[in-house]
């Protein structure tokens, strides 16, 4: 699936098509994998009619042919469903080198009505909403143009498919389902058996960092870079204007005591507390008890940390201290690597061990 940061990506590079009265453009979607490949179900790629693209897929020789495959979907203007597999064979399957299987669903964008899902998307995106994104591409195996429908626990938001029987169907088979995984579901309906890509959607990962300080400054931008939404938190507001902030980057002055009613914290979230004053950091993340965030870290050696975790403003509150994988970081910069490495473990649910194990393999 595409990260929050490529879906205000290709939702910008949507909205422009718009511009154009006849858009020429496709619209590739993975809808079902097996085994190991290079992007999970829900990832799409924009493929402009000069052949360009918008959020590589691959960047290798799958993408180059699922591109010209797309070109060939726009010249006819028909979606077309293409499977990469033991049984395809298509040379390309050769190069992967990665044994996996790939289905992709390319459709024609030829009017700007079939991108008008993505407004609805843009504001759960910005609003912070997290909702769930339906997409019909098939009936009976066979490829029709998608539909699509969007909603949250608010209730639906955008429908295409316009089958209100189908729509709760859709709804009722994720209902029970805890896991953000994306799925493709094969329903019953009026129509015939509908395939369905059903994917969460969820806004960017929010970072807050507390204290202005060297690590701070390089962990910002870093964040930056992985598409994160990023804001400054320091009590003084001299040294928020003192700070060279990179571009994009929110700065907000509060004190321990305004700190929770500043910060629109949500399960989507991350604080680090850096200002290397001991007991400041103690009263930041006092402040921060019961607050609803992915990832709560601090700054420090384990001898400070050891301290933190002694004081009993700090009882039961669960600080990753001192903040970060261990990788040897020493400078800055490599303090930041470590610190976000550490969130991304976090919020993606897993152990920030070596991707080999102790023969060498690769993991999947």
């Amino acid at each position: 699936m595409n990260s929050a940061h490529e879906l205000n990506t290709l939702i910008d590079a949507l909205r422009k098509l718009r511009c154009d009265t006849l858009p020429r453009a496709a619209l590739a979607t993975l809808t079902r994998t097996r085994g190991s490949t290079f992007r999970r179900p829900g990832t799409r790629m924009l493929v402009l009619g000069d052949g360009n693209v918008v959020c590589e897929l691959s960047g290798g020789c799958p993408q180059r042919d699922i591109v010209a495959r797309a070109q060939e979907v726009i010249a006819s203007t028909l979606p077309r469903l293409i499977q990469y597999n033991a049984d395809s064979g298509l040379d390309v399957l050769l190069e992967m080198g990665c044994g996996g299987e790939l289905e992709v669903l390319i459709e024609p964008l030829t009017t700007t009505h079939v991108i008008d899902f993505v407004d609805t998307l843009a504001q759960c995106l910005s609003e912070r909403r997290c909702a769930r994104l339906a997409t019909l591409f098939a009936v009976d195996d066979a490829v029709v143009m998608p539909q699509r429908m969007l909603w949250c626990e608010q209730g639906v938001l955008h429908d295409d498919i316009a089958d209100p029987a189908l729509t709760q169907s859709i709804i009722d088979a994720v209902m029970p389902a805890t896991s953000k995984r994306t799925i493709t579901l094969s329903l019953p309906s009026t129509r015939g058996v509908v395939d369905v890509l059903v994917e969460s959607i969820e806004p960017p990962h929010a970072l807050f960092v507390i204290g202005s300080s060297a690590a701070a400054r390089a962990l910002l931008p870093l964040a930056r870079a992985l598409g994160w939404q990023t804001t400054l938190v320091d009590h003084d507001p001299a040294r928020l204007q003192a700070t060279h902030l990179p571009a994009g980057l929110h700065a907000v002055c509060a004190t321990p005591a305004s700190l929770r009613s500043a910060l629109p914290l949500d399960v989507q979230s991350s604080v680090v507390v850096m200002t290397h004053n001991l007991e400041q950091d103690i009263a930041y993340l006092a402040a921060l008890h019961g607050a609803p965030v992915a990832y709560l870290g601090a700054l420090g050696s384990r001898e400070r940390v050891g301290r933190m975790r002694d004081h009993p403003a700090l009882a039961g509150l669960h600080v990753h201290a001192p903040a970060g994988l261990d990788i040897g970081s020493e400078t800055p910069e490599e303090i930041a690597l470590a610190i976000a490495a550490e969130i991304m473990a976090v919020i993606n649910k897993r152990d920030g061990g070596r991707l080999r194990d102790n023969e060498g393999a690769i993991h999947g």
